[in-house]
């Protein structure tokens, strides 16, 4: 194919095609115009692109058709009405494909964490070793007050910002394929060393009490964070009948969105901690609030994630906002 003796032929029809699809309104015969310079755009670009590749002839056609096709086939989309799809659809689609995953991420990390208490607390000598006596003997004190010693606010939202900026990382570093292994490792290693020390100092009462309420959603929400960046790891390594790159760009789009869901259960965890946790209530009730969040954001994953999953939804964007992956001929 000539290219220049194509675009010079059909460019006429091009620039009309431009001209309509940038105009702000259409009567009617303008707008059956549009339809029919879009349906033999298609097919042009489509025998351009199947004889010659991409090109700069043909980039610009596809633009020109992308402007024509939103005058009659899209409209702003209604934001109340994206916020809605989102928490009820494409949100809890996502958290759903990744149920499994967080839950036996969740038995490696406590195993992790239990093995590192049982290791320290059963010989003395290996927490002096690891932690230091005078590190020992303060860190009780030290964790009691940290739940009290700052406003609920700004406590709230320091320890949110903090985990959620962890949780991120978890999530956006996934691709490595060992930052979010390691990542949780390390979590789980430092509450196995906390607990070994408050058990050490005769606290481990405390230690579970002041932890129970925020930790269990808290918790849950890294172990989510981190089962949601290894899922993207194997989506590269084993991408199925899909290319690499396209299970990546899919499933990256899809699971990215779990960015904001584990922000919101952290923000939920983070409240509890800053201000349930620090009250003077019985510890039944500041557990039971904790357990109650956890299990709503768990019942939020199953069922209502059961549902949109169902659906079809997978939590990544639809077709159109996607793009098609390559233009076919025919």
């Amino acid at each position: 194919m000539d290219l220049d003796a194509y675009s010079a032929a059909h460019g006429p029809k091009w620039d009309r095609l431009a001209h309509l699809g940038g105009m702000r309104r259409l009567d009617g015969r303008e707008a059956d115009e549009l339809i029919d310079l879009y349906r033999s755009g298609a097919t042009e670009l489509s025998t351009m692109t199947s004889t010659m590749g991409r090109s700069i002839p043909a980039d610009r056609l596809s633009l020109a058709m992308s402007r024509a096709r939103l005058k009659f086939t899209g409209t702003p989309a209604n934001p109340l009405r994206q916020i809605a799809i989102f928490f009820t659809a494409s949100l809890p689609a996502a958290l759903y494909r990744v149920r499994w995953i967080t839950f036996w991420v969740t038995v490696a990390c406590v195993a992790v964490g239990v093995a590192y208490g049982v290791w320290l607390g059963s010989d003395p000598r290996n927490l002096v070793a690891v932690v230091g006596q005078t590190n020992i003997e303060a860190y009780p004190k030290q964790f009691v007050d940290y739940y009290s010693n700052r406003s609920e606010a700004a406590f709230s939202g320091q320890v949110w910002t903090n985990n959620a900026f962890i949780a991120a990382q978890c999530i956006a570093f996934g691709i490595l394929g060992v930052w979010a292994p390691y990542a949780l490792f390390q979590n789980s290693q430092n509450v196995g060393i906390s607990g070994a020390i408050m058990a050490h100092e005769g606290r481990l009462d405390d230690f579970f009490l002041y932890i129970a309420p925020h930790g269990q959603l808290e918790l849950y929400s890294i172990f989510l964070a981190g089962a949601t960046g290894i899922l993207i790891f194997w989506a590269w390594v084993a991408p199925g009948h899909r290319t690499r790159a396209q299970a990546l760009r899919e499933d990256g789009r899809a699971l990215f969105t779990l960015v904001i869901g584990t922000t919101l259960m952290l923000l939920t965890s983070g409240l509890i901690e800053g201000i349930v946790t620090r009250q003077d209530w019985p510890w039944p009730i500041k557990i039971g609030i904790g357990t109650v969040a956890l299990l709503a954001w768990i019942a939020y994953q199953w069922i209502v994630g059961r549902r949109a999953f169902r659906a079809g939804q997978t939590g990544d964007l639809e077709r159109f906002e996607a793009g098609e992956e390559k233009l076919v001929a025919g």
